[in-house]
């Protein structure tokens, strides 16, 4: 693995460290909070009502294109 330097605030490094178990590397801390993240992001797309319609409305349409014969 490719070690690279980052540079933070102090402020920031608190604050990531505040994340992190005893012992636990920046590394780990910023690998955990990242899988956190990426799982929160693809929550709210899943749930997101974007783009979508009510059961209702999508009953109405289907009928529009296949009506129910009798």
């Amino acid at each position: 693995m490719d070690i690279t330097t980052i540079q933070l605030s102090k402020e920031m490094k608190e604050k990531i460290a505040s994340f992190g178990l005893k012992g636990e590397s920046y590394d780990k801390i910023i690998r955990r909070v990242y899988s956190l993240a990426v799982k929160e992001q693809l929550r709210q797309f899943l749930m997101s009502e974007e783009g979508t319609i009510s059961i209702e409305e999508a009953r109405k349409e289907l009928d529009k294109k296949w009506p129910r014969s009798k």
